[in-house]
């Protein structure tokens, strides 16, 4: 059954290639289980116009062995581009400016992260002419568990129908190294940082309520907060009214 649904969206991404007029597909590649699946999706829909792309940024160096794990795993050509000096750099002046020496936030540093991410990628997407796929699944989409205009910032979302658990049961499917099976779920926007930890609440418990299934009235109020105030994120910028 995994297989077949698995034929079905290497199709549809070289269906979004050919109407898109590109030439082949990229994903950054975190070492977690998400981009893990993704990646191996491309690469069976373009064995030979697909790349990954590894990203660190004052990251764990476990994040990098494990991205660059899951492109041998599946030969996948990948390049590496070293994010931490420009994140020193923007972040540094963006907090002086503001007339402070340190940030108030750890979300503004974490999300500058997710952005310098997705401008390298695009810079390299538009050398290649490429796309550039999104690894947010059924979960994140409907929580906004995403970075606006960072990792939410893609052209296709291969597995935005999938929900936390099927994501890992491909991941079997696909053979992604175990290690990134292990490892708990991160954005890896900063040291230590993990998805539910920060959500306040579990991808089962996501994934359950999404299936219709009961949840807890706490884990209920979480989710559906999150829904709300992450509207935006799912949809186009405002427009002013038209002139009268």
């Amino acid at each position: 059954m995994i297989e077949k649904k698995v034929e079905f969206i290497v199709d549809w991404l070289r269906e979004q290639v050919k109407i898109s007029h590109t030439n082949g597909i990229l994903v950054g590649l975190s070492g977690g289980i998400d981009s893990s699946v993704v990646a191996n999706l491309i690469k069976r829909a373009f064995p030979d116009n697909c790349i990954g792309v590894v990203l660190p940024c004052k990251s764990n160096p476990k994040d990098k062995a494990d991205a660059i794990a899951v492109a041998e795993a599946c030969d996948m050509k990948y390049v590496e581009i070293e994010l931490s000096d420009a994140h020193t750099s923007i972040f540094d002046q963006a907090i002086k400016a503001l007339g402070s020496s340190q940030p108030t936030k750890q979300l503004t540093d974490g999300n500058l992260r997710a952005r310098l991410r997705m401008s390298a990628l695009y810079t390299i997407s538009s050398e290649l002419g490429y796309l550039v796929a999104g690894t947010d699944n059924a979960a994140e989409l409907y929580t906004g568990y995403f970075t606006k205009y960072g990792d939410g910032g893609v052209d296709i979302l291969p597995i935005a129908r999938l929900s936390k658990a099927e994501v890992f049961e491909w991941a079997k499917h696909l053979n992604v190294p175990q290690s990134v099976i292990d490892r708990k779920p991160s954005a890896g926007l900063w040291e230590g940082q993990t998805d539910e930890d920060e959500m306040g609440v579990t991808y089962d418990a996501i994934d359950a309520f999404l299936q219709g299934k009961k949840v807890t009235d706490e884990e209920l109020e979480i989710i559906e907060r999150m829904n709300r105030v992450t509207e935006h994120k799912r949809n186009m910028p405002p427009m002013a009214p038209e002139f009268a």
